[in-house]
């Protein structure tokens, strides 16, 4: 088997790559369709937009450090399990109040802090499982592969619902039907996850409940100035660079005076460089700080050129380079903390890096989003570029001064 797929020979991994490519796409199936309805419900306020992707995200910033504690104590096939039905529940809530004409924007904000609050619980289990599955020398192709997943469902999903959207009339009846389809997907990982042989898995003992877990794992992190510097540089991406979906909803309606089929389109090829660049990261057997620093300082630098772009045409062109950057940045910095990190302390940190990388999202998105409404959707491509440009060059400095600095040396009393 060629060395880029050598994780897919796991049994137990085929399966759960197969739920995971059927969720993700529903996922981002969900993400374009709640977006439009938003803008079909506020008459295209990106501040609007902003409220909404901040309250999705905004449970990974309150409840992250619980939740890879509960990672730690919890069998994770079993918790995957519960949070993807917790994640299908408001779907399909949403999805029937758009359906039935019933839906109000406040509707759209409570649903998504709902669906982000089961997500929450659901990404440090499902970030620190992939090494339960196929152990310490494919994990990092294990994550490249994942991630090529998460967009070969990004190539697919945006596309097929702009045009079911636009099937359906391109008003929100219509991305009610797509968010219900969402919510039927999550049945996909939950029959993969139930179909697993426990036997090989490589799990772990649960953590046992004892004070101060959770600052246990902080500290374990303070003490790591290399996580630290990873988690600075994917914070401040996550906050400031990584809003694609609503800058590209800005940029597509008000910009380029496009429709949801365009809109849907833009997704798509920002993944198509998404996934060349998992392809590529699944290759790669070693991952150093250079690689995730290179990364995130080229994608702020692109997001800045993205900002400028005269049409749609050249702004399609450049959107598969976003991809490409932002998912090598993405999936070096995921592998370089789990292959860095104890064992019994993987759920608790992947927690503290999800909390991090997402929970950003609340503070940026609103910001960005008024930027956009403000100054004009230029201007969240610009802007976010160059915070995230200045943010990685801080964290970078901070790094590299921790290192300079002179250690004590403690002698024997």
């Amino acid at each position: 088997m060629s060395p880029t797929f050598r994780s897919l020979a796991n049994a137990n991994y085929r399966r759960y790559a197969a739920g995971g490519v059927v969720s993700n796409t529903g996922t981002w199936m969900q993400r374009v369709a709640q977006d439009w309805l938003v803008l079909q419900l506020t008459a295209n306020s990106g501040t609007a937009i902003g409220i909404t992707t901040g309250l999705q995200f905004l449970p990974f910033l309150l409840f992250a450090p619980f939740a890879g504690l509960v990672a730690d104590r919890m069998p994770k096939r079993r918790l995957l399990q519960l949070t993807n039905v917790g994640m299908a529940v408001p779907a399909a809530l949403l999805g029937v109040l758009t359906v039935t004409g019933a839906v109000q924007v406040w509707h759209v904000y409570v649903l998504a802090f709902v669906l982000g609050t089961a997500a929450a619980f659901d990404a440090p289990a499902r970030q620190s499982f992939v090494s339960e599955i196929v152990g310490p020398d494919d994990v990092s192709n294990a994550v490249g592969l994942n991630s090529a997943s998460f967009n070969a469902a990004r190539i697919v999903g945006p596309a097929l619902a702009g045009l079911l959207i636009a099937a359906f009339g391109g008003g929100a009846v219509g991305t009610g039907w797509v968010i219900l389809l969402n919510a039927v997907s999550y049945a996909a990982p939950v029959a993969a996850l139930r179909g697993m042989d426990p036997s090989r898995l490589d799990s772990p003992e649960p953590t046992p409940r004892s004070p101060g877990a959770i600052r246990e794992g902080i500290a374990y992190v303070r003490g790591r100035p290399d996580l630290l510097l990873i988690l600075g540089i994917v914070g401040f991406t996550g906050t400031f660079g990584l809003n694609f979906q609503m800058t590209s909803a800005l940029m597509a309606t008000e910009v380029f005076d496009r429709g949801p089929t365009a809109y849907g389109l833009l997704g798509t090829f920002m993944a198509v460089g998404s996934l060349t660049g998992a392809l590529v990261a699944a290759r790669r057997e070693r991952v150093r700080h250079r690689l995730v620093v290179g990364a995130a300082l080229t994608f702020g630098a692109i997001e800045m050129v993205a900002g400028l772009a005269p049409s749609y045409a050249v702004y399609a062109a450049i959107v598969p380079l976003l991809g490409l950057t932002a998912l090598t940045m993405i999936t070096s910095a995921n592998a370089f903390m789990q292959l860095h990190t104890a064992p019994g302390m993987r759920g608790r940190v992947m927690a503290l890096y999800m909390m991090i990388f997402m929970g950003g999202t609340p503070v940026g998105s609103p910001v960005i989003g008024w930027v956009g409404e403000t100054f004009g959707a230029r201007w969240t491509l610009l802007g976010g570029g160059a915070l995230t440009m200045l943010g990685v060059a801080a964290s970078v400095a901070l790094y590299l001064a921790h290192q300079r600095a002179p250690r004590r040396v403690l002698t024997p009393a």
